[in-house]
């Protein structure tokens, strides 16, 4: 298998803003909403359009931003909010993979200083990629693992064959029916991760939007430093399945207090 990177461009990135410099004179670009441009689609203060600073070689890169609100978060949203986002969310993934110009699409999303983001204001990204397969080093077992919850149209798991480890949660829809289950869930396991998982000493993650054979899969990863294994040999590592099931039965817990 032929590794081949996408690109960066660093002289477009070294203007970007970012929320994590250090400076406070910084203006967030999404709280301006007067002056963004190039708008695909909106639904109420959420806003799909093109990224401003398109890093990536052979890529159309998209944004969306999630909320008017400047510190939100899907773990902060009402529920009733946070399923309007995922709808919307997935309608503009679903046009984008419609389009025959891209060989893959790709949607995720990065939170916190350890994620990978520069800026902190809520906000969502989907990527067309032209020659590049983005799904090429995913495997379907990588959506699966120890059962937290299930119904007939989706399923929680803590994977136990991860993209990256050690604790990655998959939340798997396979039935439309399901998408406000779905959606709820992505919420609580962003806020177990932030709240509970770890002692509370994760302040970042990802979510990686995966569509499949049977649905789509949302995967929430959180985010430390990464592993020597997966930096230097692409390994991911997994926590022991006693633990995975202990963590299983925590997460249930805690939703069944929420």
């Amino acid at each position: 298998m032929n590794n081949d990177p996408l690109i960066f461009e660093f002289a477009i990135a070294k203007d970007k803003p970012s929320s994590f410099n250090g400076s406070k004179d910084t203006i967030c670009p999404f709280c301006d909403v007067e002056n963004l441009r190039d708008i695909y689609q909106t639904n109420g203060p959420m806003i799909w359009l093109a990224n401003r600073f398109p890093t990536l070689k052979d890529t159309k890169q998209t944004v969306l931003i999630e909320s008017d609100e400047h510190n939100g978060d899907v773990a902060t949203y009402s529920q009733e909010y946070n399923r309007r986002l995922m709808k919307f969310a997935l309608e503009c993934f679903n046009k984008m993979r419609q389009n025959r110009e891209f060989r893959s699409v790709l949607w995720y999303k990065n939170f916190g200083p350890k994620s990978n983001g520069s800026l902190s204001h809520p906000h969502m990204q989907i990527v067309g990629l032209y020659k590049e397969d983005g799904y090429k080093y995913i495997h379907e077992n990588n959506f699966t693992g120890i059962t937290v919850f299930k119904t007939n149209n989706m399923e929680v798991n803590f994977a136990t064959h991860p993209v990256q480890g050690f604790q990655e949660l998959n939340v798997n829809l396979t039935d439309k029916n399901g998408l406000d289950l779905w959606a709820d869930w992505i919420q609580y396991a962003i806020r177990y991760t932030l709240e509970e998982m770890y002692g509370g000493k994760c302040d970042s993650y990802n979510l990686f939007f995966y569509p499949n054979k049977d649905g789509i899969c949302c995967k929430i990863i959180p985010r430390f430093y990464a592993p020597p294994y997966f930096v230097g040999y692409k390994l991911s590592e997994c926590n022991d399945n006693n633990t995975l099931r202990k963590e299983a039965k925590r997460l249930l817990n805690f939703v069944q207090k929420s």
